[in-house]
């Protein structure tokens, strides 16, 4: 199965919920930051976008990858274990070459000191919410509970119902963090699943936008509206990137996107960050963009000018 040019993983295609699985690259708990109260977070990997301002790399591609922190690598030498011999140590230096790993992981099993690690791997749908349960009394407290998020969890569609039908069935708070570039069909499925989404809209110009993420606004546009006309709750998601959308005609976009969809119930401005950017070495990687962040003094500009334009009902953070 294809999407965004990206064929999606094994997982993604199977229909039994007791045999999905699906490829996980971090299970964060306690986060605070990924809808109401206090939840426990799934990023899965993949993701039909090229944000160039991406601080998850690790998220991009739907397949298990190896991660190299040079920083703590203490020049053992039990990497060697390797195959393919992708791994060299001289006189207590490690020379690492990627051009022939076949991703067998034997490396991050030998390493004492978690210089090499696999990012990704398969989670049935009962091994996460094993995690999941663990906190329940921490949800119930707070009104917290499952959030998708990614990379892409659309693009895993059978893994992420098949986790949101099993959160629902214990009377959690679901919520879907997604760039809304996915097939309609997948976008119906989950909606009745889902409390609130958590829609980004990264920029507002159509050029810029497929200049920039790699594709174009229509699918997301359609798929937001298709949420609002269901009436899901809708956080939108605004990434403040400088020198990109960081303008009045983008912000002016976003509070006429607020003010025709009645299902927005608040909108994020999140400043750009660089603490992705050194993310990109691990995976043998270069960052396709760094900029100097946007001052706190400026997003309180930005956030006081788009509650201006939007309706009460809407509020900023």
């Amino acid at each position: 199965m294809k999407f965004g040019g990206l064929t999606l993983p094994r997982a993604a295609v199977l229909r039994d919920r007791d045999m999905v699985k699906g490829l996980v690259f971090n299970i964060q708990r306690f986060s605070l930051h990924d809808g109401p109260g206090i939840r426990t977070a799934v990023f899965m990997k993949g993701c039909p976008l090229r944000c160039r301002w991406c601080h998850n790399p690790e998220g991009l591609l739907p397949i298990p990858e190896l991660e190299y922190n040079a920083a703590k690598c203490i020049g053992c030498g039990r990497c060697s274990v390797c195959p393919k011999l992708c791994h060299v140590t001289e006189n207590g230096v490690h020379l690492f070459d990627r051009t022939e790993c076949v991703k067998c992981f034997r490396c991050t099993d030998a390493c004492p000191a978690g210089a090499l690690l696999q990012a990704g791997r398969e989670y049935t749908v009962d091994e996460v919410m094993k995690t999941v349960d663990s906190d329940r009394a921490f949800y119930e407290n707070s009104g917290g509970g499952l959030t998708l998020s990614g990379g892409e969890p659309l693009l895993q569609p059978d893994f992420s119902k098949a986790l949101l039908e099993a959160a629902k069935g214990r009377g959690l708070n679901t919520a879907v963090e997604t760039s809304g570039y996915a097939p309609e069909k997948v976008i119906k499925e989950i909606s009745p699943l889902v409390d609130v989404f958590l829609y980004d809209v990264k920029l507002t110009n159509d050029e810029d936008h497929k200049k920039y993420t790699g594709v174009g606004r229509d699918v997301i546009l359609s798929n937001l509206r298709l949420l609002n006309g269901e009436k899901r709750q809708i956080v939108l998601r605004c990434p403040i990137i400088p020198a990109v959308n960081d303008n009045e005609d983008h912000f002016d976009a976003i509070a006429e996107l607020a003010n025709e969809l009645e299902s927005v119930v608040r909108i994020d401005l999140e400043p750009y960050h660089d603490l992705g950017v050194v993310k990109y070495a691990k995976f043998g990687r270069e960052a396709g963009f760094t900029a100097e962040p946007p001052s706190k003094e400026r997003m309180e500009e930005i956030r006081e000018y788009v509650q201006q334009k939007t309706p009460k009902r809407v509020k900023i953070s």
